[in-house]
């Protein structure tokens, strides 16, 4: 190993006091040095009272406080107020009456007399609460059953009746010598026979109004929904498979025992299962299955195919598709749904015809990267922004087709599509109004590291900015909409809630101050969110962590985020808070820190999303190594002294731009990485780079362990060993690699305790201590 890694720890700490306030050992506790910050906010169902999970005295955990008018400042909440705020209720807006489920029990709240009222109870819990178009209706689930709910007549019913397993065999009344025996020569087995075909007769002339029993064993059954005139249920079967999961062992345990757990199967086609979209018509005790197989595009194959002899010519068959649940106008009269491929190139929005069983479809959407962006969730199985305007007969819904994420509607009736917003901006998240004419929309109008709210009438698209300084609003607006109740933060500034009317151009209003005093002495830099182009003549966004000219050392270390799809250099407070501040402590000692969204990252638009399809490692880190040219040439970095650190994507990223790019960095520090994607996950994975089976040279290309041979400079990797998300076999895997190749400028710190985010202090003391000393070891002149 290279000297730079027997420096002693406590030089870490003595060096990094000199001529500075931050301390490594202060920053690294996290809130419990920033101070808690309120989240999980939610209003009363009167409106009266905005409740949130905050910790501001530094405790072992959060607790539920509230804020209403007349209050000098939060108050917490009793333990039963706490529970009842935190119930899914399910309402209608003009309606007094609230329902929701408890403790697996099913109860009514009135809002007018603030009393509760319990429904129904018995051994097994009620779930999926369901509101009909009657006032007073109410559908819900039981043992993968649906029962109706009718408040006028105090009545329960059961109105499905769907069963695991095997249907009864028949009775088995086939002749036989003995059977033949005994009725020739007993008059009692004569008479019981007579006697049991009068009573079959009979039985078969008296009607029971109870469901048909339909049986299912060869499929998992789930996703059941009644509409909302509770004529129909739908429901989906998926084909069973037997999955191979990692497992996972823990070394460090209170009985002294090894502890082994599965965490997940890893990337496959074998994973795809297939799936039938079923309707039981209620009135008619009917079952019926919806064939897809005229649904456009269904048979294309990827384009990819092409790079491989064996797929060239692969015989044409349905793709394998998911089904979501379907969303109902009020009276049930339109039914429509979003369907995707499992290999997530296509998403088609179809209406449905529940009493034929057949299906229109309305739109269809090709990426031949994935399918996704803000509104349109990167699984198969995942609905995005999907619902129907106060008329009934529209829908709106978000798609990708511009190149950024917009909000379109469709009237299912004249069959015209209408964009609502347009630009080089997204819209990251879509609320209705009540009286569902108006639209609540959260952007990145301003710029692409902002927030804003805006209210869009759905007649009139034109935005009415209502928070738009920059920052990162996060609204929820009050049940009579006439207030808004804001998570906001900015760079420098942590998470706080205000209160705003609901009026163009609003004001914000303090109602919780989290910061310690500790944080606030502090002057903490604004970092500059910067742009430089990529070699591609990309425009990419990053911020800038500059020190004083006095103290800059010519040195610089490019902070890598991770997640891939996440956004990073923006105007609101990061998630990655502790890289702020360790980022600034570099930028105290003298270094230049550039924080890069480099390609695939969250919020610039479907091209820059898709990056990196099929090679990961390949534009994103040459977004990386032009950031550090940028450097070079505009603030005199010294390009042999530069740095790279990141976790979890971000240490896969170190991984490839210490392996890939070998003469670019001078040291890196790679933090629970991934070493080979074909050990990853399923739905990551398999959207970037395709499936291992069917595309071999993606996986192969944008795997660190198949480089190990090109380490060159000074490597230090950190992984958490219970880490059930990137298992530490994978770090293992590269180690043996490393020490089968006789390299020996690299080292391996585990943690024995910690998982894929660290909880302990002093574990992000030790990791990031580590990190700094192989900075200052490497990257400064001696």
């Amino acid at each position: 190993m290279n000297k730079f890694f027997l420096v002693l720890i406590g030089i870490v700490f003595s060096t990094t006091a000199q001529g500075q306030k931050l301390k490594l050992e202060e920053i690294m506790k996290g809130e419990a040095f920033i101070g808690n910050q309120p989240d999980t906010t939610r209003w009363s169902l009167d409106g009266k009272k905005v409740y949130f999970e905050w910790n501001p005295n530094n405790e072992l955990g959060s607790s539920t406080y509230f804020w209403e008018k007349g209050l000098a400042q939060p108050k917490l909440a009793t333990p039963e107020e706490s529970a009842f705020s935190k119930l899914d209720f399910k309402q209608k807006p003009t309606s007094d009456l609230v329902y929701y489920s408890n403790k697996g029990a099913l109860f009514s709240y009135s809002k007018k007399s603030k009393t509760t009222k319990k429904i129904y109870q018995n051994n097994d819990p009620v779930s999926n609460l369901q509101l009909g178009f009657e006032e007073g209706i109410l559908f819900f689930e039981q043992n993968g059953n649906l029962f109706k709910y009718n408040a006028k007549e105090g009545s329960i019913i059961q109105i499905s009746n769907f069963k695991q397993g095997k249907a009864p065999e028949p009775a088995n009344d086939k002749a036989s010598f003995l059977k033949d025996q005994q009725k020739e020569l007993f008059q009692f087995v004569r008479n019981q026979e007579a006697k049991k075909k009068w009573n079959e007769a009979k039985s078969k002339n008296i009607k029971s109004n109870f469901p048909r029993a339909y049986y299912n064993d060869k499929y998992v059954f789930g996703g059941l929904k009644a509409s909302p005139k509770g004529d129909f249920a739908t429901f989906v079967l998926m084909e069973k498979k037997e999955y191979k999961n990692e497992k996972m062992e823990a070394f460090i345990s209170s009985d002294g025992y090894n502890q082994i757990s599965n965490t997940k199967p890893k990337v496959s086609k074998n994973n795809l299962a297939a799936t039938k979209f079923g309707i039981y018509n209620i009135a008619k005790d009917t079952v019926y299955f919806v064939d897809f197989s005229s649904l456009s595009h269904i048979q294309d194959t990827p384009k990819y195919y092409e790079s491989y002899e064996k797929l060239k010519n692969k015989d044409k068959v349905d793709k394998l598709i998911a089904v979501n649940d379907p969303v109902y106008n009020q009276d049930g009269s339109f039914a429509v749904s979003e369907i995707r491929s499992q290999d997530n190139k296509d998403r088609w929005l179809v209406g449905f015809n529940l009493e034929k069983g057949t299906f229109e479809e309305i739109e269809h959407q090709h990426d031949e990267a994935w399918i996704g962006g803000p509104g349109i969730p990167s699984s198969s199985f995942e609905i995005g922004t999907l619902g129907f305007l106060g008329d009934n007969s529209t829908i709106y819904f978000q798609s990708e087709e511009t190149g950024y994420s917009h909000l379109y509607t469709y009237n299912l009736k004249t069959k015209k599509k209408t964009q609502l917003t347009k630009g080089n901006w997204e819209v990251r998240d879509v609320k209705l109004s009540n009286d569902k004419k108006t639209f609540y929309l959260t952007t990145n109008t301003t710029h692409p590291g902002n927030r804003n709210f805006y209210k869009l009438n759905a007649s009139n698209p034109v935005l009415q900015p209502v928070l738009t300084k920059d920052g990162a609003h996060e609204v929820i607006v009050s049940p009579d909409e006439t207030t808004l109740l804001v998570r906001y933060s900015y760079k420098n500034k942590p998470w706080e809630l205000y209160l705003a009317d609901n009026k163009k151009n609003t004001t914000l209003r303090q109602i919780t101050f989290s910061t310690t005093e500790s944080f606030k002495a502090y002057p903490w830099r604004e970092p500059e969110v910067i742009t430089f182009k990529a070699q591609d003549g990309t425009t990419v966004y990053a911020r800038l962590y500059k020190p004083q000219t006095a103290n800059a050392n010519k040195a610089a270390v490019l902070f890598v985020h991770g997640a891939g799809y996440l956004q990073n250099a923006h105007n609101y407070w990061s998630r990655y808070h502790r890289e702020f501040m360790f980022n600034t402590m570099l930028a105290d000692l003298g270094y230049t820190v550039l924080d890069i969204d480099y390609r695939a990252s969250d919020g610039y638009g479907r091209d820059f999303r898709t990056g990196i399809y099929r090679f990961m490692g390949g534009k994103d880190l040459s977004d990386q190594i032009d950031g550090k040219k940028y450097l070079v040439d505009n603030y005199g970095i010294d390009a042999n002294r530069v740095g790279i650190y990141g976790g979890s994507y971000g240490g896969f990223m170190t991984l490839m731009a210490m392996l890939t790019a070998p003469k670019e960095f001078k040291s890196g520090a790679a933090l629970r990485s991934v070493t080979d994607w074909a050990h990853y996950n399923h739905g990551y994975a398999g959207n970037i780079l395709n499936f291992p089976e069917t595309d071999p040279e993606a996986y192969k290309k944008s795997s660190p362990i198949y480089y190990a041979e090109n380490l060159e400079g000074n490597l230090l990797m950190l992984h958490g060993m219970v880490d059930d998300n990137v298992e530490y076999k994978d770090i293992v895997r590269l180690s043996q690699r490393f020490i089968e190749l006789s390299k020996k400028n690299w080292e391996l710190a585990v943690f024995p305790v910690e998982s894929h985010s660290f909880k302990e202090t002093y574990s992000w003391i030790d990791e990031y201590s580590r990190i700094l000393n192989l900075f200052n070891t490497t990257l400064l002149k001696k």
